[in-house]
């Protein structure tokens, strides 16, 4: 079974072509193929190129827990790469459908820059979803308990649900202790995408990131747009945001209804061959 292998800013997905394989992937198989040590390793499978009635391609997107995902943006960037890379498109805007919804994506001539239109966010409860007590509403800066910490959040979504915790400093050991907690919260009924969100400037903020289904994680597109545009509802940035993560940066423009562009690379890591043989005992 052969897989392209690619990063965005250190998040790396395996792309497989569906018509290029016969086997249909269990949940079983699909963690077998992301693990670090017993497969090929990645924080998740972009299923595509296929068929699409209402867009020019549809993606689907596996998290390494052998979940599906809404929407990636690091995987979108991904997949446009790819699709450039095979010859499928050109420097023309082109539509993918996903799971959160259709998104228009554009390569540059040179292949470094990719820009996606991630969508609109929405803070409504009844769309993110979010449990809560009393009337259906827009969920931000509201209190959340977990792990005997209280602390204020903002509910979002881009196609896929989003946790946005604001804080003085966002790092590592914030986002290992508890991710996996607010991941899993019952406020959540399909889990969550994790961001801490630290303001630098008006221009500028720095993140750190719990994936629903991968845990933490380097970068992220989706959560770069997330917390941008709770960045943009606090009133503390302005359109053109740069956000910064461990892996690296990407640019953001959200205008004041909050939908979002998102801009940044997409590297070319390795064709791979997955030898069967590490499924059998599956």
């Amino acid at each position: 079974m052969e897989f392209e292998k690619y990063h965005a800013l250190g998040n790396d997905y395996l792309v497989l072509d569906p018509k290029e394989t016969k086997i249909s992937l269990t949940e079983k198989q699909i963690i077998r193929i992301c693990h670090r040590n017993f497969g090929l390793g990645s924080d998740g499978i972009l299923l595509g190129p296929t068929g699409s009635d209402q867009a020019d391609f549809s993606l689907k997107i596996l998290n390494p827990d052998g979940s599906e995902a809404e929407k990636s943006g690091n995987g979108l960037r991904i997949f446009a790469r790819y699709l450039r890379d095979i010859g499928k498109v050109s420097t023309k805007p082109f539509q993918v459908e996903t799971l959160g919804g259709i998104v228009t994506c554009q390569v540059s001539e040179d292949c470094s820059v990719i820009i996606v239109e991630m969508g609109k966010v929405n803070f409504h409860s009844a769309v993110v979803p979010v449990n809560i007590d009393g009337d259906a509403r827009e969920v931000c800066n509201e209190t959340i308990e977990v792990n005997g910490k209280s602390m204020q959040y903002y509910a979002a979504t881009i196609g896929n649900p989003h946790c946005v915790i604001p804080v003085e400093k966002a790092n590592k050991p914030l986002a290992m202790e508890l991710g996996s907690s607010l991941e899993n919260h019952p406020n959540f009924p399909n889990r969550t995408n994790v961001q801490f969100l630290q303001i630098l400037d008006r221009n500028r903020i720095r993140i750190e990131i719990w994936e629903r289904g991968a845990g933490y994680t380097l970068a992220s597109g989706s959560s770069s747009s997330a917390a941008g545009a709770v960045a943009r509802k606090m009133g503390a940035c302005d359109q053109k945001i740069t956000v910064e993560m461990p892996g690296g940066e990407i640019g953001l423009i959200i205008d004041d209804e909050f939908n979002v562009q998102m801009s940044g690379p997409a590297t070319r890591v390795a064709k791979m061959n997955l030898d069967l043989e590490c499924l059998k005992d599956l």
